[in-house]
């Protein structure tokens, strides 16, 4: 687990060996107060304010920006007018945030103004609204004895409507009206006001990145920057040291490796959200489509998860040898599994196939439709660096053996060869416009896209949240449903960025979650009373689930890791 660094367009995961040395090592005799109560970082931060009407930082997650602003507050607001003294205005997202932020103000001025400022207050004051009414505001406050305040306000954007002096803006991309509030806030540079605006992104359509992305293109003019800060840079600048400086105890350079492998490790599936919260890499998405208690709701119990991870090797085998080695699969692994959940149900099937070749995993999702349109999913079929021919026998094999069902395959890109052929075997869906019903065979053949996204995603989705299907409990399943997020206001699988081909380390994409949109559309558009119980004279074998037992020395071990 590591950071994302630049790979012609994409991104890839550094290993912990790849970091900077600044990141990984620890060095002798380090003093993490040597340099003062902040760190380079949260220094940078204050000074390049200075000369400056408009600063913003766009932050990484605990990275201190707050502390660093709280003490800089506190100087401005203990100074006199001469000095740069002024009043200053802190607006966070939460009341939480507001406390906090005036709690370090207050312990900062018992040394900064030497005892001559009040403590915390708690205070109601009035505001003058343009049309002659006016209403009580509640804030937070510590005032100094130069006349001037630091002073705590809530999030809304009238809070600070004709008010004067410094304005700091807290986790900005939170607030609910973060554009009125930079809209209110610009006001003060009248009168020589100035803002400070920092926080983590939530998102490329967040007005708060919109925002960063028109001060860096300069359209706030020369007095306005951005200073981008991550979780790294603070690592590199004694983030650790310190957290073992107020823990009392003593770093090692092990210690920092498990400490930061464990923080990234933390946000488990959910990479883009790591990439966005620790290196400041704005996502796409804008969060999980699939609450995590329907997922585990959907996970009553473990089921067969037929699992077989290729080796690199295998796709250069012989044909013959790979077809002898699937088919061994096949009748030791498919078929006990299809006797014991297919042999007595009498409904319908839905079957859904996300296809992969490289890097990620194809899953085949069977869910039968139970008579009060439920889709329970007995096991799953999940291959990774399986040839397509291979992938070809595996489906095929599953669907001679099913009957009443109807199949959706994803036809994007490479998996349209498949998908095809499927169709030339079993009869391809058509829409039948005089009859408003499908006809034809029972497969569709689906090109993945937003459109089609914004159309059938919701429906799976509405499945977890009515408690209308069931899945094998599976860690990698769960992972991939809660990869899927809204982009747009669609829900889907944002884009990832690829890794370094080097990087032997298979990626999940969200496959079992797209498997089982699919499996959805096939169960909602059924070709009725299509029957599995003949063979085609198309491309390919029929599978006889007779297999060469003679090879038995190409095993998993050989070719590829099977595991239920």
């Amino acid at each position: 687990m590591g950071v994302p660094a630049p790979l012609n367009d994409t991104e890839r995961v550094l290993d912990w060996e790849e970091l900077p040395a600044s990141v990984r090592e620890i060095p002798a005799d380090f003093n993490p107060l040597a340099q003062g109560v902040l760190m380079a970082h949260q220094s940078e931060w204050i000074t390049m304010q200075q000369d400056l009407d408009i600063a913003v930082c766009k932050k990484g997650r605990r990275t201190g920006i707050t502390f660093a602003q709280a003490t800089t507050d506190t100087i401005t607001g203990a100074s006199a007018k001469e000095a740069g003294g002024s009043n200053v205005w802190y607006m966070g997202d939460t009341r939480e945030k507001g406390l906090e932020y005036i709690g370090y103000v207050a312990k900062f001025s018992q040394i900064v103004a030497r005892g001559q400022a009040t403590m915390v207050e708690q205070h109601i004051f009035v505001d003058q609204l343009e049309d002659g009414s006016s209403r009580n505001i509640q804030a937070f406050r510590v005032r100094f004895a130069s006349g001037y305040r630091v002073t705590a306000l809530s999030s809304r954007p009238e809070n600070i409507h004709g008010l004067q002096g410094l304005v700091s803006i807290d986790e900005a991309a939170l607030h609910k009206n973060v554009g009125d509030v930079l809209e209110s806030a610009t006001a003060l540079l009248i009168w020589g006001g100035r803002i400070r605006v920092w926080s983590t992104l939530r998102g490329k359509k967040n007005p708060f990145y919109q925002f960063v992305q028109d001060v860096e293109a300069g359209r706030y003019g020369p007095r306005a920057k951005v200073i981008k800060i991550g979780f790294d840079d603070a690592v590199a600048n004694g983030l650790y040291e310190r957290v073992c400086f107020m823990n009392g105890t003593t770093p090692t350079k092990q210690g920092k490796k498990d400490w930061y492998t464990a923080i990234r490790a933390a946000y488990g599936p959910r990479k883009a959200a790591m990439r966005e919260e620790l290196d400041v890499i704005p996502r796409d998405g804008e969060g999980s489509a699939i609450h995590g208690v329907w997922i585990e709701r959907a996970m009553p119990e473990i089921r067969p998860v037929l699992r077989i991870v290729f080796n690199d090797d295998f796709p250069k085998r012989p044909e013959h040898e790979r077809e002898t080695w699937c088919a061994t699969w096949i009748a030791t692994n498919l078929l006990p599994v299809l006797d014991e959940f297919a042999a007595g149900f009498t409904g319908r099937w839905a079957v859904g196939m996300d296809f992969a070749r490289h890097r990620h995993f194809s899953v085949i999702k069977p869910a039968q439709i139970t008579q009060d349109l439920r889709r329970d999913v007995p096991f799953l079929i999940e291959l990774a660096n399986a040839p397509t021919r291979q992938q070809e026998q595996i489906l095929w094999a599953l669907l001679d053996a099913l009957k009443n069902w109807t199949f959706a395959g994803d036809a994007t890109g490479p998996g349209q060869t498949l998908m095809e052929y499927t169709a030339d075997r079993y009869g391809r869906a058509e829409w039948d416009e005089e009859h408003n019903r499908w006809t034809g065979g029972p497969v569709h053949e689906i090109n993945l896209s937003r459109p089609w996204y914004g159309q059938w995603m919701g429906k799976y989705i509405s499945l977890f949240e009515d408690g209308f299907i069931t899945l094998p409990r599976d860690a990698s399943l769960e992972d991939d449903h809660r990869a899927v997020e809204f982009v747009d206001g669609i829900p889907m699988v944002p884009k990832i960025e690829r890794k370094d081909l080097k990087d032997a380390e298979l990626v999940r994409h969200g496959d079992g979650a797209i498997a089982g949109a699919l499996m959805n559309f096939a169960a909602l558009n059924h070709v009725g009373g299509w029957v599995s119980e003949f063979m085609s004279a198309g491309r390919g074998r029929p599978f006889s689930g007779d297999a060469d037992s003679d090879d038995d020395d190409d095993n998993d071990e050989g070719f590829g890791a099977g595991a239920w």
